[in-house]
């Protein structure tokens, strides 16, 4: 059910595994910004991963989101994992699965042990068979992503133990794992707990997944690959570049109609995100 032109996930981390880096994954949240990020990741010769959470698929058409980044990924000629992220229900995967999407992630990490391990392993059983990866998530990730809100008090970090027994009962392809970052923008400097991350990392034995990495330090996100994380999830800072961008255009071209300069260094404040963080996380190069 995948095209030719994208990859899974499962073949993307396993390589960044081999590699010792991790790639970017990028949340796209309008069509317009699919050339613009691709175009970046063919430059720095990188694989890409395209995010879409179900908010997203549902405002752009999963139908455009398949036919627009599959015919891109083709013409790009660097692996592609067209991702549908953040899917709180069994549902959601099935039709991001239909809608020919290489990768899916289930996040049950609302619920309980037993919970998440069931509602993963159901998707994991359906995704595998349609050749497709599965990411899903243990533990919670403070800060809000779609109708998913935790607070401060409600995140936990994830329990190696737990991770070991999640990864062999579910068989995923990727953990994302709460190891002290949160969706959006942080009120503190975020310190990560990176003997937490090699400890899962050992345990587990299951490429790891960085949420919340928009506002990371460099740093801190290095060492983090370095422990184990093999997939960084960007989306808080090419939004908040996207609308910055914008606002700047409206303000200097206040007489304009054309949405094409108008969104010109719009398109330009997302791509010096995106390349900033493929050399980042030492993907350049890799493709």
């Amino acid at each position: 059910m995948i095209g030719l032109a994208l990859i899974t996930l499962k073949e993307v981390l396993a390589q960044a595994e081999a590699g010792g880096y991790a790639v970017p994954a990028i949340n796209v949240h309008s069509l317009e910004v699919l050339p613009a990020v691709l175009q970046v990741a063919a430059e720095e010769r990188s694989p890409i991963i395209l995010q879409f959470t179900e908010g997203t698929l549902k405002f752009c058409g999963y139908d455009n989101v398949r036919v627009f980044a599959g015919h891109l990924a083709r013409v790009t000629q660097v692996p592609v994992v067209l991702h549908q992220d953040h899917g709180a229900s069994y549902e959601v995967a099935v039709r991001a699965i239909q809608a020919g999407f290489s990768s899916v992630m289930i996040d049950a990490s609302r619920l309980p042990l037993e919970e998440n391990i069931a509602t993963t392993r159901r998707v994991v059983e359906l995704a595998h068979a349609c050749g497709v990866s599965v990411e899903a998530e243990l533990g919670r990730v403070a800060g809000q992503e779609e109708e998913i809100d935790v607070s401060e008090a409600e995140a936990a970090l994830t329990d190696p133990a737990e991770a070991a027994r999640f990864a062999a009962e579910t068989q995923v392809d990727a953990l994302a794992v709460a190891v002290g970052t949160a969706h959006g923008f942080y009120r503190w400097e975020p310190k990560l707990a990176h003997d937490r991350i090699a400890a899962i990392r050992q345990a587990a034995n299951v490429p790891l997944v960085l949420h919340g990495g928009s506002g990371v330090p460099d740093e801190e996100v290095r060492r983090a690959i370095r422990q184990g994380i093999r997939k960084v999830n960007v989306s808080t800072e090419a939004k908040w570049a996207w609308a910055q961008a914008l606002r700047q255009s409206l303000a200097h071209l206040p007489d304009e109609f054309d949405p094409r300069p108008l969104l010109k260094p719009v398109m330009q404040a997302v791509q010096e995100v995106v390349r900033a963080k493929i050399r980042m996380v030492g993907s350049a190069g890799k493709a």
